[in-house]
């Protein structure tokens, strides 16, 4: 009939006779007391207002809807749930068979955890369910403690639920979080909890009487998208339950169109040096640390409208520090003054950019590009890149980076225009102890930079589009290319 139950019982009350009543498990809450209601009536209250029923025919199914999505597993493997880590296998492996696998279907990823995670497959890597199912099959328990939920949610956000790894999250395909758990989190789960939703992720959670109810329900998607069992072997007791959760999902999960509220005002704005660390910078790295340092005391850091971050590459990136490490200019100068050169060859110019783009200019890196702060990037280049830079660097600009690119007689020329938002933003200097030269005049075009930020709109390639990504007020005469070979 789609009668969903709820059940209140005391300590003189039959939990299982309650549990078998009740729509779910946890569904049936109990007190010590009547006279202890009012400590579970917010609880019960956004239980029920978060259900949501898909009322079908009366034959009981365990079919998930069959439109497409991508799902990702986070299984607990801590010492914890070495014994239960068979049945845990199993549950997944039952789950995927009833899923419609395949690249233009369902995606299927799964992530083990502890103190740290551990990627066993991508959403990219297969794209038949004997495959998945192959592979699930195989698992191994993981091992290892403390058991770190938060850094896990964070983990997969930044690295499976991305487009390099299958997801298609900008494409309007609803995105799942199957997550696992046997005990309480080491860490806090709030913040990256927080984020997952914000990203459209939409957490389903499972916990054992080891969990905390409290932490899975701030996980989850909504409070009632977190299911328990006593026991890890009473998993198959909630198989029709996650389906029917996931249906619901499928239903509620619409293309993803953020809305992004912009405060027409001056935010500041997040800065990042990439600087060329390679085997041919090693005499001139002294005056690119000094000209960061001189960068940097122009920057308003201590109120927090600027932020900065700085990056050396050469054959791979290094990040000295994030957007977020830092909230005082002090501590930013300090790490510059003390910056020693990477060294190494050949450089990559282009992989350097493609690493900003994946982990520095993002918000878990500090990046408030969401939030309509400007993105900026300042490149100081050597030399010509080993590999090419035409894609990382539209990639960036579509993201609405604005891209300012230093080289000096060494570098090429056509490469550094590519990489620059436009021919105003790229200077040359005959050698980087030329730098002091041009430094006012970087400094005075980045503080004239206007970002109009837009919402993000999925498309169809999955990358990141803007109706306008951003405009530049219009810069010095010193940065067009009659004047710029005068300096």
């Amino acid at each position: 009939m789609g009668v969903l139950m709820f059940a209140v019982g005391t300590r003189g009350s039959d939990l299982r006779e309650l549990q078998k009543i009740s729509h779910d498990s946890r569904s049936a809450i109990t007190v010590p007391d009547f006279t202890d209601l009012a400590g579970v009536q917010e609880q019960l209250q956004s239980s029920v207002e978060a259900v949501v029923v898909d009322v079908t025919p009366e034959t009981p199914t365990d079919t998930v809807d069959t439109g497409k999505k991508d799902v990702v597993f986070l299984l607990d493997g801590s010492d914890g749930t070495r014994n239960g880590f068979p049945v845990m296998r199993d549950f997944v492996q039952r789950v995927v068979e009833k899923l419609n696998v395949g690249p233009n279907n369902d995606r299927v990823s799964v992530v083990q955890y502890s103190r740290d995670s551990e990627v066993n497959f991508y959403l990219n890597t297969y794209t038949t369910k004997e495959d998945v199912v192959d592979s699930v099959r195989g698992l191994n328990h993981r091992g290892g403690s403390p058991l770190n939920t938060g850094e896990a949610l964070r983990y997969v956000r930044d690295n499976v639920f991305t487009n390099s790894s299958g997801s298609r999250r900008l494409q309007g395909v609803p995105q799942m979080l199957i997550l696992l758990n046997g005990g309480k989190s080491f860490d806090n789960v709030d913040t990256p909890a927080s984020a997952l939703k914000q990203q459209g992720i939409f957490a389903i959670s499972i916990g054992t009487r080891n969990s905390d109810r409290r932490e899975l329900q701030k996980i989850s998607f909504e409070p009632s998208y977190a299911l328990s069992v006593f026991e890890f072997t009473d998993l198959p007791t909630v198989q029709e339950q996650l389906s029917t959760v996931m249906s619901t999902v499928q239903l509620k999960a619409t293309p993803l169109t953020p809305t992004v509220i912009v405060e027409r005002k001056p935010l500041g704005k997040d800065v990042v040096f990439l600087l060329d660390g390679s085997d041919g910078t090693r005499r001139g790295f002294p005056a690119i640390r000094d000209f960061v340092q001189k960068a940097v005391e122009k920057l308003s850091v201590d109120d927090n409208k600027d932020r900065v971050s700085v990056v050396q590459y050469s054959r791979d990136p290094t990040v000295q520090f994030y957007l977020n490490t830092y909230t005082t200019k002090g501590d930013i100068l300090d790490t510059v003054r003390g910056l020693r050169h990477k060294g190494g060859s050949p450089l990559k110019t282009g992989e350097a950019l493609q690493y900003l783009r994946d982990n520095v200019f993002t918000a878990s890196a500090g990046s408030r590009r969401l939030e309509g702060v400007p993105q900026v990037l300042i490149l100081l280049s050597g030399g010509r890149s080993y590999d090419s830079v035409d894609a990382p660097a539209s990639a960036l600009k579509q993201m609405g980076v604005l891209m300012f690119a230093v080289g000096t007689t060494g570098s090429d020329l056509r490469e550094l225009s590519k990489i620059s938002h436009n021919s105003h933003n790229l200077i040359t200097v005959p050698d980087f102890t030329d730098l002091v030269r041009v430094q006012e005049q970087l400094q005075s075009s980045v503080e004239a930079v206007v970002v109009d930020v837009t919402p993000e709109t999925p498309t169809d390639t999955g990358m990141l589009t803007s109706a306008s990504p951003c405009r530049i007020e219009r810069l010095p005469d010193l940065f067009h290319p009659h004047r710029r070979n005068a300096i």
